[in-house]
C-alpha cells in the first residue's frame, strides 16, 4: 500500500472488462484508481450494427471517459488519456507517453483489435474492420456512400451494391442481418429503380455462428437466408483486390466493399509484455484472473481467454468482459486484506443475436425467444447499461460545470 494508506490502482483500457472493475473498485473509498486508454471514449462495440444502419449515431454508442471517472461519489477515479508504452513490473510502474505512473495494483483491459492476416493478399488495404470505432464510423459513410451512389444510377445502368462480409462469427452475422434489413426496408420506402443489394457471407467452418447453440444457430441461418444474404461455408479468403475477393475454391466474388471480422487478436500493447500468452497470443492467468508471475497484476477482457470447466474456451463477449470486471474487483478486496481469491465460475449468462431491425434470437436462463421479442429485450440489455455509464458520465459534467 502507498504510504498515504490509499491503494493505488491502474487500469488499462476502457473497455466492458475495465469500466466494471473501476464501478467496484471505486466503492471502497481507500482505492485511489487511474484509468488509462489512448481514447477518450468508451466504445459499445455490442450496438454497432444499429450504428452501421442508421438506427443510432456514434454519440449513442460512445461514452466519454473524462466525465464517466469524474462521476464516481468518493472522487476517486481518475482519467488520463495516455497510450501506455511499457510497464515495468519489477519496480510496479506504468510507462506511458507522457508518465511514469505508480501502482500497487494493476489491472490489464486492453482488449483486441481485427487480425488482419498477412497471408491474405490486400486484406490490410481493401477490408474494413469494426472492432474501433474510427473504422466502423469509416465503414458506416462508405456503406452510406455506396448506397446513394445505386440511387444516382437509377435510369441508366444499374449494377447491384454488393458487400462481401468474411467471417461468421457473431459480428460478421449480426452486420449482415443489419445491413440486408436496413437496405430491404430503404427501398421500401423509397421507390428506386436500382433497388438490389447483394450481401455474400464466407465462412470458413461448415456452419455460421461457431459453438454456438444449434437452434439459435439454425434460426439464424434462416433469417439470414429471408434477407437474401448468401452463405458460403467452408470457404476462407485468400486474396482480396479493390473490387473483388477471390476464395480458397477459386471462385471471384467482385464487391463494392469488404468487412472482415474473420478474426481477433490482443491489441499492441500485449506483444510487448513479458507474460505468459497461450499459442495466439492472448495473456493466461490463473482462475482468481491475476497474472502467472505477478500476484498484483491482473488481466481482463478480450486480451486474455477465459476457460470454462470443461476448458473450452468463452465467447469474448460484453457479459463474460463484466463478470470479469467484478470479479477481478472482488480479488483485488480479497487480496487487500490478506485472504484467498476466489477462483472464476464465470459463464454465460445467455446471448441475444441481432438480425435485423425488430428481429433477434437468443437464449437466456435456458430459454430461447425469438423475433421482436427477442430484439426488445436485447434493446433493453443495451439501454440499461448505457444508461447507467451516462448517469455518471452526466454527473461528472455537472461537477465540471457547477465549479
Amino acid at each position: 500500500m502507498s504510504k498515504n494508506n490509499k491503494h493505488k490502482i491502474i487500469v488499462i483500457g476502457g473497455g466492458y472488462a475495465g469500466l466494471k472493475a473501476i464501478q467496484q473498485l471505486t466503492q471502497n473509498p481507500q482505492n485511489e484508481i487511474i484509468l488509462l486508454d489512448k481514447n477518450p471514449y468508451h466504445y459499445m462495440q455490442t450496438e454497432v450494427y444499429d450504428l452501421i444502419a442508421n438506427e443510432e449515431d456514434f454519440a449513442q454508442i460512445s461514452l466519454d471517459l473524462f466525465t464517466y471517472c469524474i462521476g464516481f461519489k468518493n472522487n476517486n477515479v481518475t482519467f488520463y488519456k495516455q497510450e501506455v508504452k511499457k510497464i515495468d513490473f519489477t519496480n510496479k510502474k506504468v510507462i506511458t507517453t507522457v508518465d511514469r505512473l505508480n501502482y500497487d495494483y494493476l489491472i490489464i483491459g486492453v482488449g483486441a483489435r481485427t487480425k488482419f492476416v498477412s497471408n491474405v493478399k490486400g486484406l490490410h488495404e481493401y477490408a474494413y474492420g469494426i472492432k474501433a470505432l474510427h473504422r466502423a464510423m469509416y465503414f458506416k459513410q462508405k456503406f452510406e456512400m455506396s448506397l446513394f451512389q445505386k440511387v444516382e444510377e437509377s435510369g441508366t445502368t444499374c449494377r447491384p451494391l454488393s458487400i462481401v462480409i468474411a467471417g461468421a462469427g457473431l459480428s460478421g452475422v449480426e452486420i449482415a442481418a443489419q445491413m440486408a434489413s436496413f437496405a430491404r426496408d430503404f427501398y421500401k420506402h423509397n421507390n428506386f429503380l436500382c433497388r438490389k443489394l447483394n450481401i455474400v457471407l464466407v465462412n470458413a467452418a461448415e456452419r455460421i455462428l461457431r459453438g454456438m447453440d444449434t437452434k439459435l444457430v439454425g434460426k439464424s441461418i434462416k433469417r439470414l437466408l429471408d434477407l437474401g444474404v448468401v452463405i458460403k461455408n467452408k470457404q476462407k479468403v485468400v486474396a482480396v483486390t479493390e473490387d473483388s475477393v477471390t476464395l480458397s475454391n477459386g471462385e471471384k466474388v467482385f464487391m463494392d466493399f469488404m468487412i472482415f471480422t474473420g478474426g481477433i487478436e490482443p491489441n499492441g500493447l500485449i506483444f510487448d509484455l513479458e507474460l505468459k500468452k497461450n499459442e495466439r497470443g492472448f495473456l493466461e492467468t490463473k482462475l482468481s484472473l491475476q497474472t502467472s508471475e505477478y500476484e498484483t497484476v491482473f488481466a481482463i477482457g478480450d486480451c486474455t481467454t477465459l476457460y470454462d470447466k470443461n476448458n473450452d474456451i468463452l465467447a469474448p463477449t460484453a457479459d463474460i468482459a463484466e463478470q470479469m470486471g467484478v470479479l477481478c474487483a472482488k480479488n483485488i478486496g480479497l487480496h487487500q486484506e490478506g485472504k484467498d481469491l476466489d477462483r472464476h465460475n464465470i459463464k454465460s449468462r445467455g446471448i441475444l443475436i441481432a438480425l435485423g431491425r425488430r428481429y433477434a434470437t437468443g437464449k437466456i436462463f435456458g430459454i430461447y425467444i425469438n423475433g421482436y421479442l427477442a430484439y426488445l429485450i436485447k434493446k433493453m440489455i443495451e439501454r440499461a447499461y448505457s444508461k447507467q455509464l451516462d448517469r455518471h458520465s452526466r454527473i461528472g459534467c455537472k461537477k465540471i460545470f457547477d465549479k
